[in-house]
């Protein structure tokens, strides 16, 4: 006879229960209307083939659908980071709200934040994914939820406006069917990816212009845009392990000489600035760089002494036509425990060292704390000459400015 496991941390309420406090203590909940919804969607019911303790686990991912290598094409995001872009949303009783890119429980949680009163679109590129998020949609409760078969791209015009519109993957760019859609007070939400780094931004009409201007950014990671807003993304495989990737146009991405630059005697300059509040760093050397692209190595390339061990995970670097210079960081009990420095290899080493350790400096002297970047999307063609810090897309530019 088999036993049945009946423990209290397989049953999905006490879960549940655990999640919601577990998001307050992390800061990933701060609001009572978020912590309900938390409370009552009953998300182990929208990943009906993962462990419970998964679906309710604060950090992992649930995938939803994979393409024929395995690549995760939709996934439940884990639920921290669907907390924190709901309260970046600032959703309110009887709002009307769009969600782009489905999974299902997303959608409850807004149904719950905007009550009987208010209405929920949720759109997909993918039939499949749509038609999981209906299914589920119903087994929990929630029919009145709109399930929309279309591109994100197009928003969803027969809802619109809308109070609030979710991005629920990582978008390139903003189209300007999700401007149009919005109310005159309304906000959009997206993880918006920059030169290889992803914030979830929240966005509100900007009052001196036409665009948006950001009220909020945080941390974020999701399987990208589909369709016509997918990204226009280069890549250059430098050699075995070591890679370099961009979305800026103008960056020069030169694999060959690149390569050679890496056989060449490295030149490390330290800044004297403490490491710290890596997200942040990232995000001000990505967007203040002035050839940007995004350094990977794998373990095997590490390990050889090839790059340094920042480059794991991706790290902002510097490039030329045939130079490239990066960031590492060593201890340094002066700095508060790490000083950040660069690493540069190749004819140009000393000029692209130069100017990377100075943005190392300036940003831990001027804008070293959380929150310190002002976003802002300009539609229509791109001004001459262009912003400082600004990023080209189809429909228009992102601008950045620190305080």
């Amino acid at each position: 006879m088999t036993a049945i496991d009946d423990s209290p941390a397989r049953d999905p309420d006490a879960l549940r229960a655990d999640m919601v406090r577990a998001l307050r203590d992390q800061d990933g909940i701060n609001s009572e209307p978020v912590a309900a919804a938390f409370a009552t969607v009953p998300r182990h019911r929208f990943a009906p083939d993962a462990p419970v303790e998964v679906a309710y686990d604060l950090h992992r991912t649930v995938p939803v659908k994979k393409d024929e290598n395995g690549l995760e094409l939709s996934v439940m995001s884990a639920a921290h980071l669907q907390a924190v872009m709901l309260e970046q949303a600032g959703i309110e009783p009887g709002m009307k709200v769009l969600e782009i890119g489905s999974g299902g429980v997303n959608a409850a949680y807004l149904q719950e934040l905007v009550g009987k009163q208010g209405e929920v679109t949720t759109v997909d590129i993918d039939r499949d994914v749509i038609d999981q998020a209906r299914r589920c949609l119903d087994d929990a409760g929630y029919p009145q939820v709109r399930t929309v078969l279309a591109d994100g791209e197009s928003g969803v015009p027969g809802g619109a406006p809308y109070d609030r519109i979710m991005v629920t993957a990582a978008a390139w760019d903003i189209p300007p069917s999700w401007i149009r859609g919005l109310t005159a007070a309304g906000r959009l939400v997206v993880p918006l990816t920059l030169c290889g780094t992803t914030r979830s931004i929240a966005f509100d009409r900007d009052p001196d212009g036409d665009g948006l201007v950001s009220r909020s950014y945080s941390l974020a990671r999701f399987v990208p845009m589909q369709g016509e807003g997918a990204a226009e993304e280069r890549k250059a495989m430098l050699r075995e392990g070591v890679a370099l990737q961009t979305d800026e146009v103008r960056v020069p991405l030169n694999g060959q000489a690149l390569n050679r630059a890496l056989d060449t005697p490295r030149l490390e300059r330290w800044s004297g600035a403490a490491y710290d509040l890596p997200d942040e760093l990232e995000l001000y050397l990505t967007l203040n760089l002035s050839s940007p692209a995004r350094l990977h190595a794998s373990n095997d390339v590490v390990e050889c002494g090839v790059v340094e061990a920042s480059a794991l995970f991706g790290v902002p670097a510097l490039v030329s036509e045939d130079s490239i210079a990066y960031r590492t960081r060593r201890e340094n009990e002066d700095t508060g425990g790490f000083e950040s420095g660069v690493i540069a290899h190749g004819p140009g080493a000393e000029a692209l060292a130069d100017e990377y350790v100075a943005l190392l400096r300036r940003w831990a002297h001027d804008h070293r704390h959380r929150g310190a970047a002002t976003f802002r999307y300009l539609p229509g063609p791109a001004p001459t000459p262009l912003p400082q810090n600004a990023v080209l897309r189809r429909h228009g530019i992102v601008t950045a400015t620190w305080h």
